[in-house]
């Protein structure tokens, strides 16, 4: 059996591997692209499929496609989008700035399975043809950035479902630590008193404001580019197109799906999918945020905060015996490092569009998808293995508070700022307590500092 066989493009023909479903123009870009190892992410190929799926019904709908071949379209390009054939999809991410190779692929591993169903075959023997029939009103340049669109849409909704379970698990901590009283901190120094529950109700409170930015940017990136064909003008497709293949995808994906209301702007630049990895970005602050916080507090066990204990999952050293280290925490900031990094590169690439084109699309669908994808698995995983094992040591948030300077703060509407700050002076000086310190030099009687220090009153107005 031979094991490559001959395909033909405009530039002429070149040998396929016998089995690949892929075509000629696939085959160039594999060779003419070896660079990296990153692979066009499979969420593009299959929001492509999806497209393909969509544009083939409505093409046989308005008359423009036989009837047979445009059901064989469908029925494949509904196979690819189902994940039966990803590894038909070999091209590299760092390929051409539109992402018509890998467009291609699509076109040509739909085209020969559809070629496959009415009784043809691959190469010289296809029925189908990738550019005539699959990509009949369709170009590149309003193809791939609309599968952009519906990749990040679908991937959105598995992220704001791991978001809320998170939010949920910490909204429960603080519900279960509401009444533990501890020392606040500002500049890593000692504060005023708040509750363990506070905290852990501001982490939830912050990322309420993380899911409402992505809401918001959402709404754009359901705005599709499909209809504009090469420059946005919607050249050699019907008036209908776009909009009917829009609705189509609607209807099949449960996401409001329209056409863009300019599609010279949707080709051209990219700010919905900027807005939206700015929501990833800010996600990533706050995740940043809670994770070196929960680290802090874990720190220790003996020499460090010590006010909560963390899940011990697994050896922490391998010198150190008995060592357990932070790992969750670890590997989420980890991942909110590499966001924010991805929502430069993003911005740069949205901002280098030129004319009717920005051809930086593959980085962008990388970027972002790779954002999602790490975000969703690492909020489900702190979660899971860091948040919901968390306990608090409620003696040693007592023990420190009864040492803290701070809560002379409650002294300062009955004798002054400058008296209060006597009374702290002198017991960080001598080493004695508060209540010591405000009887030696504040002139306070016992019975009126107990009165007016205790903690619990210290943790709201009044």
């Amino acid at each position: 059996m031979a094991s490559s066989r001959i395909e033909v493009d405009s530039f002429g023909p070149i040998e396929v591997p016998a089995g690949a479903l892929w075509g000629a123009q696939t085959e160039r870009s594999r060779r003419f692209f070896a660079i990296g190892s990153q692979r066009m992410p499979v969420e593009i190929v299959h929001a492509l499929a999806q497209v393909k799926q969509a544009a083939a019904r409505v093409n046989r709908d308005l008359g423009l496609l036989d009837p047979a071949k445009a059901d064989a379209i469908a029925a494949a390009a509904a196979r690819v989008a189902a994940g039966e054939f990803d590894d038909q999809f070999p091209l590299s991410v760092w390929q051409t700035g539109s992402g018509t190779q890998t467009h291609m692929n699509v076109n040509e591993v739909v085209a020969h399975l559809a070629s496959q169903a009415l009784g043809g075959g691959l190469g010289a023997d296809r029925r189908v043809h990738p550019n005539d029939d699959v990509n009949r009103g369709q170009s590149s340049n309003d193809v791939f950035p609309t599968a952009m669109h519906v990749a990040a849409v679908l991937q959105a909704e598995g992220l704001l479902a791991a978001l809320a379970q998170l939010r949920a698990a910490l909204r429960a901590k603080a519900n279960a630590f509401a009444g533990m009283i501890k020392v606040g901190r500002t500049h890593l120094q000692d504060a005023a008193p708040v509750t363990l529950g506070q905290e852990f109700g501001a982490y939830a409170a912050q990322l309420v404001i993380a899911e409402a930015g992505l809401r918001q940017a959402l709404p754009a990136v359901h705005a599709l580019a499909i209809g504009g064909t090469a420059v946005g003008t919607g050249l050699n497709t019907h008036p209908e197109f776009g909009a009917r293949v829009a609705a189509l995808l609607a209807a099949r994906l449960n996401h409001p799906f329209v056409v863009a209301g300019d599609l010279l702007a949707a080709m051209s630049g990219h700010e919905p999918l900027v807005a939206l990895h700015g929501g990833l970005r800010t996600l990533a602050v706050a995740l940043g945020k809670i994770a070196n916080d929960i680290r802090l507090m874990g720190s220790g066990p003996r020499a460090g905060f010590g006010e909560l204990r963390l899940p011990a999952n697994e050896p922490g050293s391998s010198m150190m015996p008995g060592k357990v280290n932070p790992t969750q925490v670890e590997a989420l900031t980890m991942v909110c490092t590499q966001v924010m990094g991805h929502d430069v590169a993003i911005g740069i690439a949205a901002s280098q569009g030129q004319l009717e084109m920005n051809v930086y699309k593959p980085l962008i669908a990388f970027d972002i998808l790779d954002s999602l994808r790490l975000l969703t698995d690492a909020m489900t995983s702190f979660r899971i293995h860091c948040v919901a094992g968390i306990e608090a040591d409620a003696a040693r948030m007592q023990a420190q508070l009864d040492r803290s300077l701070m809560t002379v703060t409650a002294l300062v509407p009955r004798i002054g700022y400058d008296r209060a700050a006597g009374i702290a002076r002198h017991a960080q000086d001598s080493g004695c307590s508060l209540r010591e310190a405000a009887l030696a030099v504040g002139g306070l009687t016992a019975e009126e500092f107990d009165a007016w220090v205790q903690p619990r009153q210290m943790l709201g107005p009044g």
